[in-house]
């Protein structure tokens, strides 16, 4: 395994070099490196600094030119308009960067130098709810965090952080004491067995649900009953505590069977609910008050912001403990902050969490900071992501107004992927197993992909017969691409005489150029998309070389017409090299590539 410099930063520390020697005083410099229509890169830096040093940025600029080193690396440099550089590099430099990329097991992406611990907070659903359009988000966008953080050479851990515990639990657990076989499965072996379904484990939880609904808002005996479960619940009282640990259990059943559809890999000791941090709250309750960062407000535990008020003008505090005694939702998560950042060591926490929370997680962070839970060591963000909407741009709903049932969607887009997987079955030779294998993962990679595509905090509308298309910015078109280039691999194994070779001495053709210099760019990408918490980035990125591998293939020959041999082989080799690139990045979002499509 070993990291490969990319193009731009070689150049740009050339670059940076020759500023230093141009102007020794400068203090830290910055090339301002950016690729360019006019050349391959373009700096920008001498500007800033030519303003910094009152000094005629053109001048300067051909003073840099004159002392840079080329080296194998760069072909020429021109000075344009008011002191830029215009920077082409030597074709056997990219060729030789990509072998070089091609040879390691990484692609040459390098792993962190300082790595910290990351817990990422995503995929949180609700137990004894069935999950809907909305919690898509939290789970893709999360999940594709994770690998591009672990890629990356970040520790990370996950936390799942579901919707556990509540009041609602004594009508839900009060019922099932009274009826104690509605949560009882048909299949045998009982409830965690292989044959239990997701869908039976909820249909059963939303029976069960709207009986307890019915009975709690019209017989007012139940009522009572139900709300004296509640703090039978909450002192811990053991055979309503066995109970409730049936509702989370069958709810997991669900929540996994969707996870399973989702192509997402939960593991159980990930999962740590509202509940798993109750023996904190009245603790973390006494710390805030001890130390004067919270203040009873009539009868509640609050924390007040001068930048956070209500329409009425009022300070609007952050609600930790009810004056009835109960805790908020802010005890509950203070208290995980301290047990991240405390027990697993986080040096960073990512929550993803809807945009309409980021009040509440704003107030909790500026909290925890102010307790002293979130020292200057630690970096706490919200990435927040925006609404699913319908084609006619408002929330995605079914006919009836109903939220959409996640199941139902993801069932769908497979439906509709399978149907346009099996118009082309028999031009590629696919079998039925293959049709509906790849079905699948064309629909599930179509949903994802139009959610990851999109910037997280952006709304975005959910399209399904745009997002199976082979046109335009779909995982259908990249997956599409990646199974073409498997294609000609194949073809040319099957030939015999020609194999992927890289050629450093060959002149590329302008499609070669722009396609390996894309190839080149994926460390950097990955570096930046690391940084911003932005997998969208890598989504366009991998739009792109898709997009510049088609333009390749129609300009330059790879098998028919039969170009010179040693083209070929180099031709090859950029093509295996998109290929692994297209695996790697889409693998990054959870996105698989099917080998013939």
């Amino acid at each position: 395994m070993a990291s490969v410099p990319s193009l731009a930063s070689s150049v740009s520390q050339r670059v940076a070099d020759a500023l230093a020697s141009a102007l020794p005083d400068a203090g830290a410099i910055d090339a301002m490196l950016r690729r360019s229509d006019r050349a391959d890169f373009q700096a920008n830096g001498i500007l800033a600094l030519a303003k910094k040093a009152k000094a005629n940025p053109r001048e300067l600029a051909t003073t840099v030119v004159e002392g840079l080193d080329h080296g194998d690396l760069i072909k020429e440099i021109e000075v344009s308009g008011p002191g830029f550089l215009n920077i082409t590099l030597t074709d056997r430099a990219i060729i030789e960067t990509l072998a070089a990329r091609a040879a390691d097991d990484r692609l040459g992406v390098p792993l962190a130098a300082k790595p910290g611990t990351t817990v990422i907070d995503y995929a949180q659903p609700n137990v004894a709810k069935e999950m809907h359009v909305g919690h898509l988000r939290s789970a893709v966008i999360g999940a594709a965090m994770v690998e591009i953080l672990e890629f990356t050479g970040e520790k990370v851990v996950r936390r799942h952080h579901i919707g556990d515990w509540g009041t609602q639990f004594g009508m839900l657990i009060q019922y099932l004491l009274e009826h104690p076989h509605e949560l009882d499965h048909k299949a045998e072996g009982g409830a965690g067995s292989p044959e239990v379904s997701g869908e039976e484990a909820m249909s059963n939880l939303n029976r069960l649900y709207k009986a307890s609904r019915g009975l709690f808002d019209s017989d007012e005996e139940f009522k009572t009953r139900a709300r004296a479960r509640v703090v039978d619940l909450q002192a811990g009282e053991p055979e309503t505590l066995a109970l409730w640990q049936r509702f989370v259990d069958e709810s997991k059943i669900y929540f996994y069977s969707v996870f399973d559809k989702l192509d997402m890999d939960i593991q159980d000791p990930d999962v740590v609910g509202e509940s798993g941090y109750n023996d904190m709250l009245a603790e973390t309750c006494k710390l805030l008050e001890d130390s004067g960062v919270a203040v009873r407000s009539n009868g509640a535990l609050c924390v007040f912001f001068d930048d956070v008020k209500g329409p009425d003008g009022n300070p609007t505090p952050l609600i930790v403990q009810k004056s009835d005694g109960g805790f908020g939702y802010a005890a509950t998560d203070l208290s995980a902050i301290r047990d991240r950042v405390g027990n697993l060591g986080a040096t960073e926490l990512i929550y993803v969490v809807d945009a309409r929370q980021s009040l509440h997680f704003k107030m909790v962070f500026e909290t925890a900071r102010r307790a002293g839970w979130l020292g200057d060591g630690v970096k706490a963000v919200q990435l927040a992501f925006g609404t699913v909407l319908g084609k006619d741009g408002k929330p995605f709903k079914t006919r009836e107004g109903e939220t959409v049932r996640l199941v139902d969607l993801l069932d769908e887009a497979v439906d509709r992927a399978t149907a346009v997987v099996r118009e082309k079955a028999d031009k590629v030779g696919l079998t039925e197993r293959e049709i509906v294998e790849n079905g699948r993962q064309v629909g599930i990679g179509a949903v994802k992909y139009a959610d990851l595509s999109t910037s997280a905090a952006r709304d975005y509308k959910f399209d399904l017969d745009q997002m199976v298309s082979l046109n335009g910015d779909t995982s259908v078109y990249l997956q599409y691409a990646y199974a073409r280039i498997r294609s000609i691999l194949r073809k040319a194994g099957e030939a015999g005489d020609r194999k992927p070779v890289a050629h450093p001495e060959l002149e590329l053709a302008p499609a070669e150029r722009a396609l390996g210099l894309h190839l080149d760019h994926f460390s950097d990408l990955l570096a930046e998309a690391a940084a911003d918490y932005a997998p969208h980035k890598v989504a366009a990125y991998l739009y792109q070389l898709s997009s510049l591998f088609t333009t390749f293939y129609d300009q330059c020959p790879v098998i028919k017409p039969e170009p010179e041999l040693v083209v070929g082989e180099n031709r090859l080799f950029l093509c295996e090299l998109t290929a692994r690139t297209l695996a790697k990045g889409m693998s990054l979002l959870g996105i698989r590539t099917p080998e013939k499509l």
